[in-house]
């Protein structure tokens, strides 16, 4: 399925991996798209020839930045139909070399920029509720949201915390008819992806997650996961007794460790 009619779209994260598989695909379908990136030359690569991208340049762990985004898109554009969030970065944590540095930088734009990007979007879908429209916000969660696994404090707690509190939001927003999809992928070959040092069982393109995510945005799925035979597998560990969950996790355990982190 495609997202119906021309809509009005802030993407975030997209100028690479899934967020640039999901800008391309919706420039080609004729939406109005916000493009949001921390490359300014990436970004204008990717809108080359076409008249319905709006470039922001955009750090998301900039707080006033993504204000000033939203000030530039509610100008443009006058409302969001629909805010997919899918800015971020994986970092992996050594307990043997605890880092919180590392952390932070993980939370940044993993959660905190998720929420700037949150309080900038709520009053242009509100716009669009407004009109009579039906719209929808979006965060680009993570498989890793279900299971803690090794090495992956910062990172799955992060999207663990992201995917708390947009079901919350779904909750407190339901009134006011603004939808909320959260989706969780596996592993998706992105230049992330490329770094991680182990075995990524059913990776797939990003060109497919691109479009998993948009048929599940035009079903207006509440949950959005994918390769389904690997997602619902996380989901089951994630649900077993602890003792159980925790004796799988320590299979995972590296006897030994190197430091690998993403950009």
């Amino acid at each position: 399925m495609s997202l119906s009619g021309t809509q009005r779209i802030w993407l975030t994260g997209a100028t690479s991996g899934i967020g640039r598989a999901l800008a391309e695909r919706l420039l080609a379908d004729g939406h109005r798209v916000a493009l949001s990136a921390r490359g300014e030359a990436d970004l204008e690569a990717l809108a080359a020839g076409r008249d319905n991208a709006l470039l922001l340049p955009l750090d998301v762990s900039d707080r006033a930045a993504v204000a000033r985004a939203g000030e530039r898109i509610a100008a443009a554009f006058g409302g969001l139909d629909l805010a997919l969030l899918n800015a971020g970065t994986c970092e992996y944590l050594e307990a043997d070399r605890f880092d919180v540095d590392l952390v932070e930088r993980v939370f940044a734009p993993n959660f905190h920029g998720a929420v700037y990007c949150i309080a900038a979007a709520l009053p242009l879908l509100r716009r669009a509720r407004a009109e009579g429209g039906r719209p929808l916000l979006a965060a680009t969660s993570s498989a890793a949201a279900y299971l803690p696994l090794p090495r992956a404090e910062a990172y799955g707690a992060s999207k663990a915390a992201l995917s708390h509190f947009l079901e919350a939001l779904r909750l407190d927003l339901h009134g006011e008819g603004i939808g909320v999809s959260l989706i969780h992928p596996g592993f998706v070959k992105t230049p992330l992806t490329d770094r991680n040092d182990f075995a990524m069982p059913l990776r797939i393109e990003a060109d497919q997650a691109a479009e998993a995510i948009l048929d599940g945005l035009a079903r207006r799925r509440l949950d959005i996961h994918f390769p389904r035979r690997f997602t619902l597998l996380v989901k089951l560990m994630g649900i077993l007794p602890p003792a159980l969950r925790h004796r799988l996790g320590l299979r995972l355990v590296r006897t030994t460790t190197t430091t690998e982190t993403a950009p």
